[in-house]
């Protein structure tokens, strides 16, 4: 998570810019705020990458090929050689009496006027076997006097650019570290046992002594950077604790479901029964929008698990009590999804359902427009399209946000504040088929309330994921012409539309003309995001009236599509897919109670990564596991999508190493918002900023 200033700039930091802005900013100046270093507190947070132990200096002869060392040594020659380019060649002796060779292949006259012979220096770098002996190539390297003082600490080394030297970084964030306004904000008491004081710990990590194991601090197992990562993640709860506090301050419409209302009606008319789970979930539900403060609910469960039906509850209720509800989903074909089933449901039932996309134009879009406008549409479904400007409602009570990690944070504070109403809040309610795990849940969706459907409905068959090589493609095809032979259906997802020049992959079209030919008399279709809307309709209209047996498309199918003949996903360069997006892609077969199988097409060589993921889908089709398991490989960025401004979810901490320090936040955050508020907001805005507000989107 970035690091961010205290709640005000120091008297200091405020002299600097002043004075900054008087000048012409230097190529470093430029280069420190492209790495978003402008205050002093961002410079104490700039932490080393790695360490160089300059505070001792080894004999030439203890040196030893492949360990970085520091030697000292008086220049006997420094010469220009040709051989087999042009190279500066210079040969120094410790006082021992052994040589070491250094050479550099690029070098300054200043290089030259360093090595004058008879001149003392001190070299660093890692020796390694050469002609004439040991030899250094490009070591680091100063010209000292005789009995100069070493380092008395270890040399941070930190993430700079080109145009950032590492001495110019060190001197500016060493000024910096001592103006910083680093005092402590939190009680005694408050932090865990043996953790160090916030300024001690930060002086420790930038200058670490020369006895200090390199080991803890390149882990972060080190108390100091346990002082960091517990500020981090407190920082963290505190803001996701206020958020609960400020929406329990908020008013939304009370949407209560009537005895033989339309939800009942609803139930009564599906051709299915709920599963234990839905049930329960949707009771959840409807109790959160009966209370009059604003629903902030996540809705999660796996692929097929039944999040619709769910959604279409709510939606009656809200509809029942006289307001207006609106279902975003982030692509016209899992919206167009929605629309289809949902219509099928409630238009039985007298609801109007309005339809807002990006491809309804002129006349039909204004119908549209005006339904949402007038309130005779009581759902309004449709893409991000639904929160343009010219959308207006009548009285809109509940907004539902399907894959919310899809949605950026501004489009989702769009949403809420467009539906304000008369100074009311809409009840909100987000879906996810990518379960959240336990570590995540508890921190960056603290301030949810979550439901989860943990069963799937009865008649959904498990998917077997088999992997294979590129080399077994024409196996694979055999196997389609059998799946189609008796009558079912396969999709065939590729990665890319068109050809990249940085990646090596057969595009969805050139995959389209080989399936094509090789599957005479079968109808191949052709499916990918470039496409005109109503190409696409007529596709999906052609695949899911059982005419096309075979469908060949990028993503766009990844989540809505629904077609329970389908026994066959084949997914190419499988490699190239995250985690939950192969879960999510294997969840578009196995709908009917047809046997399924996904297949996983790799080229070699795979990457640990890589390997990683198709193990996975592989041994597991738990959802909950995948998404353990996709943190783990990952890190937690994918699931937030943009809630967190597009920037590293978490700077210091990690999700899964310490969540003994997350159980510690967690506990303190409450008490401290109680007890000491100041310092919890001093808190939030040391180390969040302006980015508190992301996190609660």
């Amino acid at each position: 998570m970035p690091a961010s200033s205290a709640a005000a700039p120091s008297p200091t930091d405020a002299a600097a810019a002043t004075a900054t802005a008087a000048r012409p900013k230097s190529a470093p100046q430029k280069s420190m705020e492209k790495l978003g270093l402008r205050r002093d507190i961002d410079l104490a947070l700039h932490l080393p990458l790695r360490y160089e132990d300059e505070t001792r200096v080894v004999p030439i002869a203890a040196a030893r090929p492949g360990v970085a060392v520091q030697v000292e040594g008086v220049v006997r020659e420094a010469q220009v050689e040709f051989r087999p380019r042009r190279q500066l060649v210079v040969r120094i002796e410790d006082s021992a009496g052994d040589e070491l060779v250094l050479r550099f292949l690029h070098f300054y006259p200043s290089h030259q006027k360093s090595f004058a012979p008879g001149q003392l220096v001190r070299v660093r770098g890692e020796p390694r076997g050469g002609f004439f002996g040991l030899e250094m190539v490009h070591p680091t390297f100063k010209a000292v006097q005789p009995g100069a003082p070493l380092a008395a600490s270890l040399t941070p080394v930190y993430p700079a650019s080109a145009q950032l030297p590492q001495a110019y970084l060190r001197k500016a964030i060493a000024a910096a570290l001592a103006r910083a306004p680093l005092h402590e904000l939190l009680p005694p008491g408050s932090v865990p046992r043996g953790l160090p004081p916030l300024r001690e710990a930060l002086n420790y990590l930038h200058h670490p002594p020369p006895d200090a194991s390199l080991a803890a601090l390149e882990e972060h197992a080190h108390p100091a950077w346990q002082r960091l990562k517990f500020e981090e993640l407190l920082a963290q709860q505190l803001s996701q604790a206020q958020a609960r506090q400020e929406r329990e301050l908020l008013r939304a419409p009370p949407l209560r479901a009537g005895a033989g209302g339309l939800h009942e009606k609803l139930l009564a008319a599906l051709p299915f029964q709920l599963t234990g789970a839905q049930q329960r979930v949707a009771e959840e539900i409807a109790q959160d929008i009966g209370r009059g403060v604003p629903m902030h609910r996540l809705l999660q469960g796996d692929v097929g698990s039944g999040k619709t039906v769910v959604a279409a509850l709510a939606a009656a209720v809200a509809i029942d009590a006289g307001w207006q509800c609106a279902l975003m989903a982030p692509t016209e074909i899992l919206a167009e999804q929605h629309f289809r089933k949902l219509v099928g449901w409630l238009e039985p039932l007298g609801i109007r359902v309005a339809w807002l996309t990006g491809s309804v134009k002129g006349k039909a879009r204004k119908q549209q427009l005006e339904a949402a406008a007038s309130g005779e549409a009581g759902l309004i479904v449709g893409t991000h399209a639904v929160i343009e400007d010219k959308v207006r409602f009548a009285r809109l009570g509940l907004a539902i946000v399907d894959e919310q990690h899809r949605f950026g944070v501004q489009q989702r504070l769009e949403l809420r504040r467009k539906l304000a109403h008369d100074g009311l809040e809409p009840h909100l309610l987000m879906m996810s088929a990518t379960p959240i795990p336990r570590t995540l849940a508890m921190s960056y969706f603290a301030d949810l309330a979550l439901s989860t459907i943990d069963e799937l409905p009865p008649g959904r068959t498990p998917v077997v994921t088999k992997v294979f090589g590129d080399a077994r493609r024409e196996d694979v095809i055999e196997r389609i012409r059998d799946e189609v032979a008796q009558g079912r259906q396969v999709y065939w997802v590729c990665p890319l539309v068109e050809e990249s020049e940085a990646l090596d992959l057969q595009n969805a079209t050139d995959t389209h003309a080989q399936l094509s030919a090789a599957l005479p008399g079968v109808m191949v279709g052709l499916l990918h995001g470039r496409m005109p809307a109503a190409e696409k309709a007529a596709v999906m209209s052609l695949f899911t009236g059982g005419s096309m047996c075979l469908l060949v498309a990028t993503t766009v199918i990844e989540v809505g599509v629904d077609v329970p003949n389908a026994s066959l996903m084949v997914i190419e360069h499988a490699e190239r897919f995250g985690l939950s997006q192969l879960h999510q892609l294997r969840g578009r077969v196995g709908r009917g109670a047809v046997a399924s199988v996904c297949v996983l097409l790799y080229t070699a060589p795979l990457s640990e990564t890589g390997k990683a993921r198709l193990r996975a889908m592989a041994e597991t089709t738990d959802g909950f596991e995948i998404a353990r398991r996709d943190l783990e490989i990952r890190g937690p960025g994918e699931f937030m999508g943009a809630r967190q401004s597009g920037s590293a979810l978490l700077r210091f901490a990690d999700l899964q190493e310490d969540s003994a320090l997350l159980q510690q936040a967690r506990a303190l955050a409450p008490r401290l918002l109680l007890e000491q508020p100041a310092a919890a907001q001093a808190q939030v805005d040391r180390w969040l900023g302006g980015k508190a507000e992301f996190l609660k989107a």
